[in-house]
């Protein structure tokens, strides 16, 4: 498994907790070569972390609650964050564009999530409260605004994807 832990990482104190995930980096691998062979661009939307970072993620949630991960087996959803820090990496050893990786909520505030909400209340002002509150669970920072991130890639010489930054 030793090929499994990201090269930086390695040389991590003795007992360090390193998650990987071999299933998505063989994919974000086969993504970012089609990507630089075929064309086209790709975005991620995920939670995670976009830094590198150590220790465990994986969790249950069973009825939008956590629990332990071995407190109910068959009966939970097991996840773990995203390694975007990883994910970009691969893309980058393929030769890709990476437009960069951004919290969700700036990514859709940039895109107009804002004034489209203040548009869709204007027209449905008794649905106001409603598209207030959904706005806010998707961008707000102590909803989903920073736990997701979006993570943009094109192939070389695509134009810059649109809600990211030259360098993110």
């Amino acid at each position: 498994m030793d090929a499994a832990i990201p090269e930086a990482r390695r040389e991590a104190e003795l007992g360090t907790v390193i998650e990987t995930c071999p299933g998505a980096a063989a994919q974000m691998f086969e993504v970012a070569g089609r990507l630089v062979n075929q064309g086209g661009a790709a975005l991620f939307v995920d939670y995670g972390h976009a830094e590198p970072r150590f220790g465990s993620t994986l969790q249950a949630v069973r009825a939008h609650r956590k629990l332990d991960p071995l407190s109910a087996p068959g009966e939970a959803d097991l996840t773990a964050h995203v390694d975007f820090d990883q994910m970009k990496q691969i893309a980058l050893s393929r030769g890709i564009a990476w437009m960069g990786t951004v919290t969700q909520g700036d990514w859709l505030s940039v895109l107009g999530i804002n004034q489209r909400t203040e548009a869709l209340a204007r027209a449905a002002p008794e649905q106001r409260e409603k598209l207030l509150a959904a706005r806010d669970r998707l961008v707000a920072a102590d909803q989903m605004g920073d736990l997701f991130k979006v993570m943009g890639l094109a192939a070389p010489d695509w134009p810059m994807g649109a809600g990211f930054a030259t360098e993110s």
